[in-house]
């Protein structure tokens, strides 16, 4: 039915784009979690160090990953500079859109710390706040003159901008990690967070927003550091190595996720909002790892021991001290591009540029309401 639905999808792409042209946007204002951090963690909490960023053009940036994220191959695509983290003071420039995004960053926010569990504080209703204010912020600043003008957005960005969102994945894992149980979790947590997620889309709408691309959540099933939170029983497993309860979780929150487009498109009148299914193009790269050139698919590339090559207390990057000297002991694997997972939580930058590939067509559309 997947498949059908995907062709159905491209099929009505490709009238669009006979009778509309290409879209291109001025800006991008990113929101979400570690799927399109490009540094705004980092400049909270600490740099993320190597081995992450070993394949990225030029040094580390930030980034939960090996190199390039799925933005990244979006900004490139419309010719515009990699994202700026809103958080990051030094060096940004916000003149082509600013990226709110943060690693470990819930749509609803969670009562706990970032050092206790590695949950974000920057939940998706804080993002948009951070939005609101760099809005009416940025503007009042470039009304200065001089430099701000190449470092600020120009006022009419705001309602010509791209507005990408990619969040929810931390919210299923805070919910299965507090040993709720999937159907607790698809039955009570999931309506309160589609509706605090149309909440924040209309937010934006109402500060200027009128692009909105947002991707659904990926099958956290597939991914090492779900699988091994608790232990399960083989049944649980599907063909592929992947946990379906938790796959369905996530199945069922995209669902009323893209239902709630649905209604976004009717509340929000000149909005134009594309709904993004990386959930089947992720899961293909599982469960086709070869035939799109990997030769590990649930393994991570860079971790310690274990099945998975993870594990949750020397994860990519840990170092300890040996005879006075520090070793790094979370290493990369010799080819990253040969992998879909980066370390047990993340794609690599190969597993992403598929992706980002798969979504190309639709996203050259974004500016035309469905």
């Amino acid at each position: 039915m997947k498949s059908i639905i995907s062709s159905l999808l491209a099929l009505s792409l490709l009238s669009l784009s006979s009778t509309h042209g290409q879209c291109h946007f001025p800006a991008i204002f990113n929101f979400g979690d570690s799927n399109s951090d490009t540094g705004g963690l980092s400049a909270a909490f600490g740099q993320v160090g190597p081995p992450h960023g070993i394949s990225f053009p030029g040094s580390p940036a930030g980034r939960y990953c090996d190199g390039r994220l799925v933005i990244d191959f979006i900004a490139e695509s419309f010719g515009l500079p990699y994202l700026s983290p809103f958080l990051d003071s030094v060096g940004s420039n916000f003149s082509h859109g600013a990226d709110f995004a943060t690693a470990g960053s819930p749509i609803r926010a969670v009562n706990t710390t970032f050092r206790r569990t590695g949950y974000s504080p920057f939940s998706l209703d804080v993002q948009v706040v951070q939005f609101s204010n760099f809005h009416n912020r940025s503007q009042a600043v470039r009304s200065h003159g001089g430099i701000y003008t190449t470092l600020l957005p120009e006022a009419n960005s705001f309602s010509k901008a791209l507005y990408t969102i990619d969040i929810g994945q931390n919210d299923l894992t805070a919910g299965y990690f507090a040993k709720k149980t999937v159907k607790e979790i698809g039955t009570t947590d999931v309506p309160e967070l589609i509706s605090q997620f149309k909440t924040a889309v209309t937010n934006i709408y109402k500060e200027g927003g009128r692009y909105f691309w947002i991707h659904n959540t990926g099958p956290i099933g597939c991914l090492a550091y779900v699988i091994e939170w608790f232990p399960l029983p083989a049944s649980d497993f599907d063909a592929h190595g992947c946990a379906s309860p938790l796959n369905h979780l996530a199945q069922q929150f995209n669902d009323a996720l893209e239902q709630a487009v649905t209604e976004l498109r009717a509340s929000l009148s000149e909005a134009a909002i594309t709904y993004v299914d990386v959930y089947s193009i992720k899961y293909d790269l599982f469960a086709h790892a070869q035939e799109h050139g990997f030769s590990k698919s649930l393994v991570s590339c860079c971790g310690y021991g274990g099945k998975y090559n993870y594990n949750r207390k020397t994860g990519c990057g840990k170092k300890i001290i040996v005879d006075g000297k520090e070793v790094l002991i979370g290493k990369s694997c010799d080819e990253p591009d040969k992998a879909v997972v980066w370390d047990g939580i993340h794609f690599t930058q190969a597993a992403n540029k598929i992706i980002f590939d798969k979504i190309t067509t639709g996203l050259s559309m974004a500016c035309h309401k469905q």
